[in-house]
């Protein structure tokens, strides 16, 4: 298996485990999906992916139509998207996503939880080099051939293709495939599944490291206590990170 096979191998169990935060999360998407594409998911292909999300987390039906609604009104703020940079201790590069409405607030929390935890935040481009930005397609896979499916999707870049398995309220084991392809393919491999009636689970946009680090007990504990802190902040979407899990 591939590096995104082993990355999302890794974050599996940590990715969005608190459903509060989940849901604030996506309601963020939804808001700027809806700034940017108007709140008919039928004509807006990232409000149509933000609300897959949403259902592959139990987001209730009645949740997703406020934040829909809410988005619309005019005197709703907008988010805007920045990415940080910078170095954990040992030498673990960090990148963290985040979907603000003040950036004033948002800059001043990051660089204290670095300072405080004896990381420094970098300059734009300064880590970012060290991860390769992907789109990914969590998809229904009962009825499909994988190697049939791999060779239509090659043509739209994708790099990696893998089963994967989850499990439901019931214990029980789900099946699924993971796609994963350079982050400019999202809308065609986006446009090429729902026009093949294959159903998407959920999609998004990961960051995965070119390389890894591994660090003794002591030494991941002080990466840890730097994560922790950033991922607990309100604007924070995903942070990520060089360290080996």
């Amino acid at each position: 298996m591939g590096r995104a096979f082993e990355f999302r191998k890794a974050r599996k169990m940590k990715r969005w485990a608190a459903m509060s935060k989940a849901f604030t999360r996506i309601g963020k998407d939804i808001v700027m999906a809806v700034k940017e594409g108007g709140p008919d998911p039928d004509s807006n292909a990232r409000l149509r992916a933000v609300i897959q999300n949403a259902k592959a987390v139990n987001m209730p039906k009645d949740n997703i139509e406020r934040a829909i609604k809410r988005a619309s009104d005019k005197n709703q703020g907008d988010f805007k998207e920045v990415l940080f940079e910078g170095y954990a201790p040992h030498g673990i590069a960090i990148l963290v996503e985040t979907a603000t409405d003040n950036n004033t607030r948002t800059v001043a929390n990051i660089r204290s939880y670095f300072n405080k935890c004896d990381g420094s935040l970098g300059t734009q481009g300064s880590v970012s080099f060290m991860f390769d930005h992907t789109c990914n397609f969590k998809i229904k896979g009962d009825d499909l051939d994988l190697e049939e499916l791999e060779l239509e999707l090659i043509d739209f870049g994708v790099e990696e293709i893998f089963e994967d398995t989850d499990e439901d309220a019931d214990g029980n084991e789900v099946k699924s495939i993971m796609v994963y392809a350079p982050f400019e393919s999202f809308g065609n491999i986006q446009s090429y599944l729902e026009e093949n009636s294959i159903e998407i689970i959920s999609s998004g946009f990961e960051r995965i490291p070119q390389v890894t680090k591994q660090l003794n007990e002591e030494q991941v504990a002080d990466v840890e206590k730097l994560l922790e802190k950033i991922e607990e902040d309100d604007d924070v979407q995903n942070v990520y990170h060089t360290m080996e899990e």
